[in-house]
């Protein structure tokens, strides 16, 4: 069971590794959170992400996910939410004052729990996620390796595991370089700004794109 040749794994951590290196929702909202509440607003950010992740994985595993692929009517539904939830983000980020990155008490910024909500709501509300689940996994299941499923949810599980080597130290990287960011009241305001139109400009992307 999961006898994969050499080949098989070079060409899949490959692969899984320059889609974590990817730019989209998940990691801006992991740096965003990152800079704005520091190392442990991140973490659970990502832990959110993940979350979400392998929520998706579970649901390529069992097939649910082909209702997204084959459904133009699921696929829109979970898409205009998706995007209404990043346009929201954006927007409560450029009402921001901008005290976030000038005030350190625990206060002042989402409990981690929030976040880590927030973290699985960006993954699970994209669609594209699932589709991207249940387009990638299947190529790399192997005939004799064992059962369908269990080869999805490994190479799945697999990804989420690259992950969790990648954006660790993105997530340190970014709590360092917020640090100095933070005594400046300008700086915060600006970043918020540059924040909420990220997300914004997400949410329209999300919203305007077909399957």
């Amino acid at each position: 069971m999961f006898d994969y040749s050499m080949l098989h794994w070079t060409t899949f951590f490959t692969a899984a590794v320059l889609l974590n290196l990817s730019p989209g929702p998940d990691i801006a909202f992991i740096l965003g959170q990152t800079i704005k509440g520091g190392r442990r607003s991140g973490f659970a950010a990502m832990a959110g992400i993940w979350t979400g992740a392998l929520v998706h994985v579970g649901f390529a595993a069992a097939g649910l996910s082909a209702i997204l692929a084959s459904s133009a009517v699921a696929f829109s539904i979970v898409k205009w939410i998706g995007a209404a939830y990043l346009i929201y983000l954006g927007i409560s980020a450029l009402r921001s004052p901008g005290g976030k990155f000038v005030n350190d008490k625990v206060e002042s910024s989402p409990s981690d729990s929030k976040i880590l909500k927030q973290g699985v709501l960006v993954s699970l509300l994209n669609p594209k996620v699932a589709i991207f689940f249940l387009a990638f996994l299947p190529q790399f299941v192997v005939s004799g390796a064992g059962p369908t499923w269990a080869q999805l949810a490994l190479h799945g599980v697999l990804i989420i595991g690259v992950a969790a080597v990648i954006e660790p130290p993105l997530v340190l990287l970014g709590s360092h370089l917020a640090k100095g960011l933070r005594r400046s009241p300008t700086v915060g305001i600006w970043l918020d700004r540059t924040l909420g139109a990220l997300f914004i400009s997400l949410g329209v992307k999300l919203a305007l794109q077909e399957r």
